[in-house]
């Protein structure tokens, strides 16, 4: 909900900050003190576009702020974290607006465009009333209330799903379509996959290659070298390191008792002698392995000069031949089941068709009722709220398009007829503001708040009416405010009344140039200012009681 409104110089106010609460508030104020400004300052932050004539004369810029509460999982909440622009729970709306005509906002301190303003404010509030920003015009929104009259979640998603499920398939279809005549890519990749699977191209087995190619170009070199040090180590021609090492132990082994260190010595060297032994057994083992053999060495060459071939042709590394070979494989295998798979997707498009049909008819069925319940309630509430003989109808035509459609397959239409004997015509074409406030109000008085925005906000919603009217617009504004936050400007006191907080906004001349503002009332306040409302500039005894007996009645009920 709003809990917080700020204006700084903005028309004629020089600055204002308004603090708000669960329930109905209302505001009121002597003709032309400014009371719609707070409503014009919200469709500011609504994304409206900026008109410099709202900066104050003689300011250079207009400042603009809101901070609402959503509710956790609400649309507004998604919003936020799904543009990454969520702040903890509270969230901030700014605007600035320049006498030049430029315009900047933010949302919570973050620079956004005025459709981002405006699309997170179109899940925040409602302005119903005598000005262009109207949430009940957009067909889109006609939309979501009768769904959410319906209470048809069920049918929306399995319409969604079937209409995702022949997009796909269709995309697919379009793919595949789009390869045209493939003989020459499967007579290619027969060819490339032949040359690939002629080779063992797995990781491990090229690596062993490599170093069975290493390993024979050296091995006239290796096994000179591996008997030079097998006679060094261990020879029995002449002094070998491994019968060296025994004499000395021998040697030092007489002469221990006279020095224990060499105990010490003795251990290291028998250590030094068991090593030496392991690595003379692992040289011979190397040695008997090597085998200077040129016709093998020809073949190992022959091999690894193939898959090094084979890897500048393809442009990889030779330990990636088996990965390309195998997704050759899977592209081969796709396209040669590419005409099977045409004419099995015709069909399977046909029957996802059929599907999202039989799905959008369920969910058609559904609307159509809750059309003709919201009709009624509508009509008999917009009867009530002054506007006898007229009616409310919402159509539901099919769409042109027979392409399945994620919405469903109609389109809404809210329909109003003023006065008996007209014809219905588009809510958005209704000429009358206040008609058409009056309509706003007894749609979402009959949908009982099911709309999911949770502040609305009625300008001038009783223009044209008064007495017992009068007060029955204030009755339903006040229901409303028990399902959704409700801000009302109003002039009638019968509709003052009936609110749960009251704000009043009055004009006087500062300096020489006019400027509102904007005042809470306590109890006693709320009197005066309704018995002003009703008996003018002289308030009389009668008209204080009179005030008194509307608050204590609006309380009782």
């Amino acid at each position: 909900m709003l809990r917080h409104l700020a204006l700084k110089d903005f028309a004629v106010v020089r600055a204002a900050e308004l603090e708000f609460g669960p329930g109905m508030t209302v505001i009121s104020g002597e003709t032309g003190a400014g009371k719609s400004l707070l409503v014009d300052a919200l469709g500011f932050l609504s994304g409206l576009r900026a008109d410099s004539g709202v900066v104050r004369h003689g300011a250079e810029r207009a400042e603009l702020s809101a901070e609402f509460e959503p509710a956790e999982g609400s649309p507004a909440r998604a919003w936020l974290r799904d543009n990454e622009l969520d702040d903890g729970e509270q969230c901030q709306l700014r605007r600035i607006i320049r006498a030049d005509g430029g315009s900047r906002a933010w949302i919570n301190g973050r620079s956004v465009t005025l459709t981002q303003l405006s699309e997170l404010a179109a899940r925040l509030v409602e302005i119903h009333g005598q000005h262009e920003h109207q949430a009940l015009m957009a067909r889109h929104s006609q939309l979501q209330l009768l769904d959410a009259y319906a209470r048809n979640e069920a049918e929306r998603e399995a319409v969604r799903q079937a209409a995702a499920h022949w997009n796909a398939l269709l995309r697919e279809r379009e793919r595949l379509s789009a390869q045209g005549d493939v003989s020459d890519r499967l007579n290619y990749l027969e060819h490339q996959l032949g040359e690939l699977q002629r080779e063992d191209l797995a990781p491990a087995s090229v690596q062993a290659l490599v170093a069975n190619h290493r390993r024979q170009a050296h091995a006239a070199g290796l096994i000179q070298a591996c008997d030079l040090a097998l006679e060094r180590l261990g020879g029995d021609d002449g002094p070998a390191l491994l019968s060296l090492l025994g004499q000395s132990r021998h040697d030092l082994s007489r002469l221990r008792e006279h020095e224990p260190r060499l105990g010490e010595v003795d251990g290291l060297l028998e250590n030094a002698h068991i090593q030496l032994d392991e690595a003379l057994a692992l040289l011979s083992q190397v040695r008997d392995d090597l085998d200077a053999d040129p016709a093998q060495f020809d073949e190992l060459e022959r091999r690894l000069g193939r898959i090094h071939d084979l890897a500048r042709k393809h442009r990889i590394l030779p330990e990636e031949l088996a990965a390309h070979r195998d997704a050759l494989q899977t592209e081969l295998e796709s396209l040669r089941g590419a005409g099977e798979r045409l004419v099995q997707l015709n069909a399977d498009i046909e029957a996802a068709r059929a599907g999202w049909r039989k799905a959008a008819d369920k969910l058609g069925r559904s609307r159509q009722r809750a059309a003709q319940e919201l009709g009624k309630a509508t009509t008999a509430l917009i009867g009530e709220l002054g506007m006898g003989g007229g009616r409310f109808e919402i159509a539901l035509e099919a769409n042109a398009d027979d392409r399945p459609d994620p919405a469903g397959g109609e389109r809404v239409e809210f329909m109003v007829a003023a006065n008996a004997g007209q014809p219905p015509r588009p809510l958005r074409k209704v000429a009358s503001g206040g008609e058409l406030s009056r309509v706003s109000l007894a749609i979402e008085v009959a949908a009982l708040g099911l709309d999911a925005v949770p502040t609305m906000v009625f300008d001038e919603v009783d223009s044209g009416i008064g007495g017992a009217v009068a007060d029955i617009v204030g009755q339903k504004l006040r229901a409303l405010g028990a399902q959704r936050q409700v801000l009302c400007v109003t002039h009638l006191p019968q509709v003052a009344a009936q609110g749960h907080a009251h704000y009043r906004v009055s004009k006087a001349p500062v300096d020489g140039m006019t400027q509102s503002a904007v005042e809470s009332l306590d109890a006693k306040q709320r009197e005066e200012e309704l018995a002003r409302m009703l008996g003018g500039v002289e308030v009389s005894k009668e008209a204080r009681a009179a005030a008194k007996r509307l608050l204590a009645e609006a309380t009782a009920r």
